[in-house]
């Protein structure tokens, strides 16, 4: 399948709901995410009423006992099959966010699949499908006329009865995404929006325009909650 950066067009982030989703319904039960990398054909399972695909999947969190439980919810909801977790963990090679990472297969119905209808409406994923809070992180690119976005994307809406909103749009002639977005990716949801936070209000400046008190004040949480979500962003944007 060609990838989102080998097409022309727009590239788009888009943030989606869809109903009968396993991730979507473990996420928005526990915390940590699943980032989505790749899908299989399967023979028939017993368990599952159609023909059913395989899928690799990272469960990521930020400790065992987080992804742990994070599994525990996969297992637990009635649209996913087996969880069949690797012996060998690639979770860090494939940049997955968090402290802990649980790579695994996952068997389901290929109807409970939105992809089907983003590609079939002409949204080509050009990133592993990130999933926190019951929201998926679609990165995409659209090879046709940008005036036709809106169109397609409510297409998709009525088919999958999703909830589609985009969170960034940028064309493809300006070229890759840069390794600073892509660093970006690395963070979990509460790191990226401390790390955020700070920079917008003037932490990495000198002199700094804030202190941690403030930023944790502005953020409803603790000191120093807030200390190691941004000591761990930092660790992760300033890794060569």
């Amino acid at each position: 399948m060609a990838l989102a950066d080998q097409t022309p067009g727009t590239r788009l982030t888009l943030e989606l709901w869809h109903p009968n989703c396993w991730a979507i319904e473990a996420t928005e039960r526990r915390n940590g995410g699943v980032l989505a990398h790749a899908i299989y054909d399967s023979p028939r399972a017993d368990a599952l009423p159609t023909n059913s695909v395989n899928g690799l999947f990272t469960a990521y969190g930020a400790t065992e006992r987080e992804v742990e439980q994070l599994l525990d919810a996969i297992r637990e909801t009635e649209h996913a099959g087996e969880v069949q977790e690797l012996q060998q963990r690639f979770g860090r090679a494939r940049n997955a966010p968090g402290n802990v990472v649980r790579e695994f297969f996952l068997e389901y119905n290929p109807n409970d699949m939105v992809c089907p209808t983003l590609l079939q409406h002409g949204f080509v994923h050009s990133a592993p499908v990130r999933i926190e809070d019951g929201r998926e992180e679609w990165q995409v690119g659209f090879a046709g006329e940008r005036n036709e976005i809106q169109t397609q994307l409510d297409c998709v809406r009525e088919e999958a009865e999703a909830e589609v909103t985009v969170s960034a749009i940028t064309s493809s002639e300006s070229g890759t995404r840069s390794p600073r977005e892509q660093r970006l990716d690395t963070l979990t949801a509460a790191q990226r929006d401390v790390f955020e936070h700070a920079r917008e209000a003037g932490y990495f400046e000198w002199p700094r325009g804030t202190s941690t008190r403030e930023l944790a004040d502005d953020m409803d949480i603790s000191k120093t909650t807030l200390l190691e979500h941004l000591r761990k962003a930092e660790a992760k944007l300033l890794d060569p």
